[in-house]
C-alpha cells in the first residue's frame, strides 16, 4: 500500500479534453515526493496538457488530480493559493524584456508577498546565486544567451520556494553545453532544496540520467511507467520506436485524429 504522504502528485483515471477532442484518456499516475519524474513522448502527445491539469489550467473531463493530497481546486482564490506552491519553468522562459534579470526574479515576490525591498533584494540575490547568475542581476533579457535566460527563468520559478517544480521542455533551443548545465541544475536543486520535479520533454537521452522515474505518453495514454533502466531495456515496439527514433511503427508520424470526447 502506498503512503499518501509520500505522494506529491496523483492522477486517478483522468481524461483531458481540448474542446471536443480527447487528448489523454484514463491516465493513472503517481509522482513520489522528492523524486524527479520524466514525462516523455513525441511532440503533440499531450505532455504539456498533462502539466496544465496539474496546475489547474485545464479541468479534467473525468477523474481526479491531486497535489500534495489535495484535489486541484476550481475556485480561483483557492487555485491561486495552490499555484504559489508550484513553480513552472516555461519553454519560452516568459521573461519580461523591459525588466532586468533581478526585476524579473523579484516579480513573484512582489506579487505574492509584502516583504520589504531589502528582503526581496536579498532573496533575489540568493536565487540568482543558486543558478550561477548573481553577476547578471542588472542585465536585460536581450543581453542573455539562451542558456542564461533559461536559468533566470528557473530562478524566478524558485522565487517563492515551491515544493513542486514543473518543467515544460526545459532543453528546447539549447545547445548541448547549456542543456547539460540545465539538467545538472534541475538535479542539484531537487536534492538540495528537497523538491519534487516533473520534467516534460522529448529529450530522452539528456533527461533520463537525472530521472528517478520515467513515463512515456503516446496514443492518448501512458504506454510505459517505471525506472529509466526499465525503460531503456523495454522491448515494447511502441517504446522502442520512440527511443530509437524509428519513423515507422505504432506511433504515427502524422497526428492521428483524436478521439472525440463523449
Amino acid at each position: 500500500m502506498t503512503d499518501d504522504n509520500a505522494i506529491a502528485v496523483r492522477l486517478d483515471h483522468v481524461r483531458l479534453d481540448r474542446g471536443t477532442r480527447t487528448i489523454l484518456s484514463d491516465i493513472d499516475l503517481t509522482v513520489p515526493r522528492g523524486s524527479v519524474t520524466a514525462v516523455l513522448g513525441p511532440s503533440g502527445s499531450g505532455k504539456s496538457t498533462l502539466l496544465a491539469a496539474v496546475t489547474g489550467e485545464l479541468v479534467p473531463a473525468a477523474g481526479r488530480v491531486e497535489v500534495f493530497g489535495r484535489e486541484v481546486p476550481r475556485r480561483q482564490r483557492e487555485l491561486l493559493e495552490l499555484r504559489k506552491g508550484v513553480g513552472v519553468l516555461l519553454q519560452g522562459n516568459g521573461l519580461l524584456t523591459d525588466l532586468t534579470v533581478a526585476e524579473n526574479v523579484a516579480l513573484p515576490l512582489r506579487a505574492h508577498t509584502r516583504l520589504p525591498d531589502e528582503v526581496i533584494g536579498r532573496l533575489v540575490e540568493m536565487k540568482l546565486h543558486a543558478v550561477g547568475l548573481r553577476a547578471a542581476a542588472d542585465l536585460y533579457p536581450r543581453e542573455l544567451s539562451g542558456g542564461m535566460a533559461r536559468r533566470v527563468a528557473l530562478a524566478r520559478a524558485l522565487a517563492l520556494d515551491p515544493p513542486l517544480m514543473l518543467y515544460d521542455e526545459p532543453l528546447t533551443g539549447l545547445d548541448p553545453i547549456a542543456s547539460g548545465v540545465i539538467t545538472s541544475l534541475i538535479s542539484r536543486l531537487n536534492d538540495t532544496l528537497g523538491l519534487t520535479s516533473i520534467i516534460v520533454t522529448h529529450h530522452v537521452h539528456e533527461t533520463l540520467p537525472i530521472a528517478d522515474r520515467a513515463v512515456v505518453i503516446a496514443n492518448t495514454g501512458i504506454v510505459f511507467s517505471g525506472t529509466p533502466e526499465e525503460l531503456q531495456s523495454s522491448s515494447d515496439p511502441l517504446v522502442r520506436q520512440f527511443l530509437d527514433g524509428q519513423p515507422d511503427g505504432p506511433i504515427g508520424f502524422d497526428a492521428a485524429p483524436r478521439e472525440r470526447a463523449a
